[in-house]
């Protein structure tokens, strides 16, 4: 039985519990998390399974299967794990899901990506949540007979549970492609030496002719974006300096030094002639000024949103029916809190996203059978 608060709605219940799990890196407890995915998934009549990509890192699959299971599935990702905190900057403690006067539940993942994945759950959820009480629960009691509806079954849902984002306009987002994150680390040798002399050819000085091309290509990118009225962020590359490492002693002038950059490409980016452009800023720097990537992802694809697609056109006409677009997100009027201290997500907008939720879901449940599919 999931505990509520006195007069809060129960999926925000679960909601801040999820929360209070410390999934953070650099040691992530991801078992507590299947523990918790797996006690949903128990309560709800749903199978779960495992899948460990590699040791210590599972993938919960949960699914809800249709009365077509020969069907392809719908399938609804979140992620388990949220990134570190700087505790003294946050307001409250970062993992104790509190709720303050204003309906606001601060945690860390309460944008990125928790709200999500309970999100994907309490639509399901509310057959189970709603005989917690006699009372109706904000509004959803209706979920008992909206789960039952033949129309829902048609399709087999399933819950990949392995990045959502905010939006501090009262419209919703949608996403149809993705940029390709770039981790990449710059390595640069130098002459090492005594740090009383003027040591020629040392490190520092490469490492800042290499600091000098991203952050000044960072600055371009900025301006592109702060300057045309068709740009998202989406549309622009970004780039951030996130860790340096060199040097054993003030007195010593260091024989490397490694800088290292978070880069969001866009799919509309050439990658290979992207990739050349790094190494003439490596080459420009100096003498065997090397890089390697940490993560270096190549998807250029795109979702259609063409209305002649099926997936699409169950999409945007269930958003045109009255919401002016929708997300798989669904955090309107909040501010852009992701890996940011004081992360929130405010109680009512975290409940209209199940709303939204239960409009999406079941349009996407009765697209029909795609060709070749029967």
């Amino acid at each position: 039985v999931v505990l509520r608060g006195r007069g809060e709605d129960p999926s925000v219940t679960l909601f801040r519990e999820y929360l209070r799990l410390k999934t953070v890196h650099p040691e992530p407890d991801y078992d507590a998390a299947i523990r918790f995915l797996e006690r949903m998934a128990e309560e709800l009549g749903l199978p779960m399974k495992k899948v460990e990509v590699c040791p210590g890192r599972v993938v919960a699959v949960i699914t809800w299967v249709g009365s077509r299971p020969e069907l392809k599935s719908v399938v609804l990702n979140s992620h388990t794990d949220v990134v570190p905190v700087y505790e003294g900057h946050w307001k409250y403690d970062p993992f104790a899901a509190v709720k303050d006067a204003d309906g606001n539940i601060y945690g860390r993942g309460s944008q990125d990506m928790k709200c999500v994945t309970i999100h994907h759950f309490a639509y399901k959820c509310m057959v189970f949540l709603i005989f917690l009480t006699d009372e109706e629960v904000g509004g959803h009691k209706g979920m008992e007979t909206f789960v039952k509806l033949p129309e829902f079954h048609k399709l087999n849902i399933g819950f990949a549970l392995d990045e959502g984002l905010a939006n501090p306009t009262n419209a919703y987002t949608v996403f149809y492609g993705e940029r390709n994150p770039w981790w990449i680390t710059v390595r640069c040798p130098g002459s090492p030496g005594h740090g009383s002399r003027f040591v020629e050819n040392t490190a520092a000085e490469k490492l800042q002719r290499v600091i000098n091309s991203f952050l000044e290509f960072r600055e371009k990118e900025k301006h592109r974006l702060n300057t045309s009225e068709c740009f998202t962020l989406g549309d622009v590359t970004t780039v951030n300096m996130t860790m340096v490492k060199g040097g054993v002693a003030y007195n010593m002038v260091p024989a490397e030094m490694d800088v290292s950059f978070d880069l969001r490409i866009p799919p509309t980016v050439n990658l290979q002639e992207f990739e050349e452009k790094i190494k003439a800023w490596c080459k420009e720097a100096g003498e065997d000024v090397t890089y390697d990537f940490a993560q270096k992802h190549m998807d250029q694809n795109f979702t259609c949103t063409e209305e002649s697609d099926p997936w699409w056109h169950a999409f945007s006409s269930t958003c045109k029916e009255g919401l002016p677009a929708i997300g798989f997100s669904p955090m309107n009027l909040t501010p852009i809190l992701l890996h940011d201290h004081n992360e929130y997500l405010n109680e009512q907008v975290f409940l209209r996203g199940i709303q939204v939720y239960e409009r999406l879901v079941p349009a996407l449940a009765s697209v029909p059978p795609l060709s070749g599919e029967e």
